[in-house]
């Protein structure tokens, strides 16, 4: 296909496809602009985008201020993986019925719902914290309530992103919207630095309370085809096990979600002992801490429009084993070194490559599925990201506290580098003999 004026010309090739095992087809010209923000072109992915965008740093300023506020009222690591544990620990018991509810009702209202509650949460968050009256039990309470209402968000928001787009531009849209987390994850924490040291925590969460309307004002703009109710299944336990078979008898989904669990067990909990490695280890204070996490953001914003820009043209067995080894030899560095710009650098890459590898699983499986099934199969991908987290962070809260901060971001590194090993050594034998 010839383009014109700023436009690049633009080839279409088959090439196999290392994760389906089916042939597919990608684009081999040269990147542009248009190609990269290819999902923008919908108007209701555009509202989608940007309500998101405004939402997520809100949810990023009050993480980045949870976590100090917890470390600075009690100083335990071991309660910093607690909450994240609680927050997460919902969603390894709902987030199946979750992806149910996705495929029964509307999701444009089922995320309105989540989206509202979780506003509701952020303003007592700060109303607690403004009155004086926040104590341990309220914060482990609050983070409980709002992984309730994140186990329903996430497998319709996931599901939802095809609705708002095309199959043809799907990879692109989740590669966007992984983009807007980690944008948010740069901006949010950076303002989170200043507000802290300048208006107080209490702000942090006011701000949060509100940023949620951007998202509520972009779901109600959008136009979407009536909605077709799909016929009532047997029995709503009958309706989530039909999810759990398909994806077992679905070997490539199999198999990246067991992976995928891995590294969110040993990987991702790193994050959890942030506070402690910015307090105890390099003595920083909040905008130093600010700084860490918009460095980790930086790197995941850029990992995630590599995946937007070169997704059709890397094979994704590459993309994603890559991208989680990157991430484990950062993590590595990360246990022993102490100098704050080389710190910074080791947040940023490993922030590219766990994106990387985060956004391209993304889109294996949500290019493998079926659309009936879309939103219970996400939903135990929500189990499966959601579920590990909190037994991630109890075992970093847990191992951090017996040997200390970097050893635990070191056995992280260790584990997620060796399931990628055995991932690609599965992968090596399979091939074997289509070699011959």
């Amino acid at each position: 296909m010839a383009a014109n004026g700023s436009e690049t010309q633009v080839e279409v090739t088959s090439v196999p496809q290392e994760v389906t095992g089916q042939p597919r087809r990608v684009v081999v010209g040269a990147v542009s602009w248009r190609e990269t923000f290819a999902a923008l072109k919908h108007r209701n992915f555009r509202l989608f985008f940007a309500g998101q965008l405004v939402s997520l740093t809100g949810s990023w300023i009050q993480n980045t201020a949870q976590g100090w506020l917890i470390y600075q009222l009690t100083g335990s690591k071991v309660l910093l993986g607690t909450v994240a544990a609680v927050g997460s620990l919902p969603m390894l018991l709902l987030s199946v019925w979750g992806g149910s509810v996705a495929d029964r009702y509307p999701k444009r209202s089922v995320i309105f719902c989540t989206q509202t509650a979780m506003m509701l949460l952020a303003f007592a968050f700060g109303g607690l914290v403004w009155t004086g009256w926040i104590q341990p039990w309220q914060i482990v309470l609050l983070a409980g309530l709002g992984g309730v209402a994140m186990a329903f968000d996430l497998p319709a928001r996931q599901a939802f992103t095809v609705e708002i787009t095309s199959r043809e531009d799907l990879i692109n849209a989740v590669s966007l919207n992984s983009s807007v987390v980690n944008g948010a994850r740069v901006v949010g924490p950076a303002i989170a630095g200043i507000v802290m040291a300048q208006a107080g925590l209490t702000v942090c969460f006011v701000l949060n309370g509100l940023s949620f309307i951007a998202v509520l004002v972009g779901l109600a703009m959008m136009r979407l085809p009536r909605f077709v109710q799909p016929r009532a299944p047997a029995s709503a336990s009958r309706h989530i096990f039909e999810g759990f078979i398909y994806v077992a008898r679905h070997r490539e989904i199999r198999k990246v979600m067991l992976l995928f669990a891995l590294a969110g067990i040993f990987g991702w909990s790193y994050s959890v002992l942030l506070p402690a490695y910015a307090t105890d280890i390099l003595k920083v204070g909040e905008r130093g801490y600010a700084a860490l996490l918009s460095a980790n953001g930086a790197g995941a914003l850029l990992g995630a429009l590599t995946v937007a820009a070169y997704g059709k043209r890397v094979c994704p067995r590459i993309m994603i084993l890559g991208g989680l080894w990157l991430f484990s030899a950062m993590l590595l560095m990360l246990a022993f070194v102490r100098w704050f710009p080389l710190v910074l650098f080791c947040l940023a890459v490993g922030g590219w490559g766990m994106l990387v590898y985060f956004s391209t699983t993304n889109t294996v499986i949500q290019a493998e599925v079926s659309d009936e099934m879309r939103g219970r199969v996400m939903g135990i991908w929500t189990l499966v990201f959601g579920g590990m987290l909190p037994i991630g962070a109890l075992e970093s809260g847990f191992l951090s506290q017996a040997i200390g901060v970097p050893w635990t971001v070191a056995v992280g590194a260790g584990m997620c580098a060796m399931a990628g090993f055995v991932a690609w050594l599965g992968d090596s034998k399979r091939s074997i003999p289509s070699d011959r």
